[in-house]
């Protein structure tokens, strides 16, 4: 698309907004990777089921915050909450910056400080604060993903003749 043509907004339902998008494809895609990950996390195998299962919701829920903290923080730099339909690289970059800053600062301190939870012996660690490599993965391949689904979401619902808003 060319950079010259306005950026087409949809109008209309919640589905329409951007956030909406943000909050159900990161929700859905964390969601399975926090199963995924699970034998990184010591005593999560071994937990009762549902419990592991809320645990898993609740880290979720904690994914789906950092999602919407690193697009809003996005949309602050682009002034405009629809930059996500034409990124420019340096709004992938914050986006993704965001939230690894995020995941790195909240393994630290979940793992180093209040040691909330721990690393099994299957979790390699990344330094230089023993971030956990699944959770850095996490955050360099669900969130590209998000924002692709976010924008072909937005842009199924767009009519040709709208213009571009906030």
């Amino acid at each position: 698309m060319d950079k010259e043509q306005p950026v087409a907004v949809p109008a209309g339902s919640l589905a329409d907004r951007p956030e909406f998008g943000i909050v159900v494809f990161s929700f859905l895609l964390h969601f399975v990777w926090e199963f995924i990950q699970v034998p990184t996390y010591a005593g999560m195998s071994e937990m009762d089921h549902w419990q592991a299962t809320k645990l898993c919701l609740w880290a979720t829920f904690g994914d789906v915050g950092f999602a919407l903290t690193a697009f809003w923080i996005t949309c602050m730099a682009a002034r405009s909450r629809y930059w996500i339909l034409r990124p420019a690289p340096f709004q992938l970059a914050l986006f993704m910056a965001v939230g690894v800053g995020l995941t790195i600062g909240f393994e630290y301190y979940y793992t180093q400080i209040t040691q909330r939870w721990t690393y099994s012996e299957l979790m390699p660690l990344v330094p230089p604060f023993g971030t956990g490599l699944s959770p850095l993965i996490q955050w360099l391949v669900i969130p590209p993903l998000v924002l692709w689904f976010t924008r072909r979401q937005l842009r199924g619902g767009l009519k040709p003749d709208q213009s571009p808003g906030p």
